[in-house]
């Protein structure tokens, strides 16, 4: 990764999250909805995401294998089309319910393989709906599959609210195994769900020991900046921890060993980049910019730190 040191990169990276931003705000997510059921003989779970402008993102698995799938479609008059891809991102699978409404006790539609047109029945029952679970006292037992995932593990935010004054939040996260899908870690949060949903969890080498730790998102500010919390794996006891890593929009770089930091305000008229080296399961600072829109040059400048802080 290259530190952002020119101007011609500041004005790329602005353009990126004005895009961004642009994005998240062309539709409202209306609440993920919780089912069970079938896809010919084979049981499932899944989980949709449903937002106000008819895009539909779904994570599904299957209960005999329990490795998360991903889906996005749309709904189209009152009809949900979904499209499962590989990792070329073509399209491999349609799942298509005719009559889908996210409030129904029940859905059925048909599952149809893109290569060999072969079809099969979908069956599926309502859990739960966590825009109407919002709406009752208290609660903390609603869980959702993730859709990253580990090797031989998998994740489950655990959802809810403790007082009627709370918002809607992630209250923990299930580390379950793949193979059986038994629970094998949990771990107490605080964070939001708004922000990120099905795609909370995240993955990486985040300690570049080269062993696999994940994040989860836990808020979003006025900025485009975010903040997450780091779980490092440590190998002697196979269980994960909580890192003391604080700091906005970090990147990590598993070929220098490094981790970005960017932190953005005033509408992107400020910016700072600090880039961090890890020791002993820490964030070490190595080097740090301020960089302020010069309204004669109409750039991004690099100037003091000092004016930054």
């Amino acid at each position: 990764m290259v530190i952002l040191g020119n101007n011609a990169n500041f004005r790329a990276m602005r353009y990126v999250l004005i895009t961004l931003m642009l994005l998240l705000c062309q539709g409202l997510v209306w609440g993920q909805v919780s089912y069970t059921g079938t896809i010919d003989r084979y049981n499932i779970e899944l989980v949709a995401e449903v937002y106000s402008d008819g895009a539909v993102n779904v994570i599904y698995e299957y209960t005999k294998h329990h490795e998360p799938i991903v889906l996005e479609g749309r709904i189209t008059g009152k009809t949900l089309t979904l499209y499962e891809s590989d990792k070329q991102r073509t399209k491999t699978a349609k799942l298509v319910f005719p009559a889908f409404n996210k409030k129904a006790t029940t859905l059925s539609g048909t599952w149809t393989d893109l290569k060999t047109n072969k079809e099969a029945t979908i069956s599926l029952t309502r859990n739960f709906d966590v825009e109407e679970d919002n709406t009752k006292l208290t609660w903390n037992n609603r869980e959702i599959i993730q859709s990253a995932a580990l090797k031989n593990q998998y994740f489950k935010l655990i959802i809810g609210k403790e007082k009627v004054t709370d918002e809607l939040g992630v209250k923990g996260v299930k580390i379950m195994d793949k193979k059986t899908g038994q629970l094998v870690q949990q771990i107490k949060l605080d964070c939001q769900l708004s922000g990120a949903g099905l795609y909370s969890v995240s993955v990486g080498d985040y300690n570049f020991d080269g062993y696999p730790d994940f994040s989860v998102f836990e808020t979003g500010y006025a900025e485009p900046n975010t903040s997450s919390l780091y779980f490092l794996y440590n190998p002697a006891t196979k269980k994960f921890f909580k890192s003391r890593y604080e700091g906005v929009s970090l990147e990590f770089d598993e070929d220098t060993k490094t981790i970005t930091e960017l932190n953005q305000c005033c509408a992107g008229a400020q910016q700072t980049v600090k880039k961090y080296k890890v020791v002993n399961n820490k964030m070490v600072l190595k080097e740090q910019h301020c960089y302020k829109y010069d309204e004669q040059k109409q750039d991004m400048v690099e100037r003091p730190m000092k004016e930054c802080e």
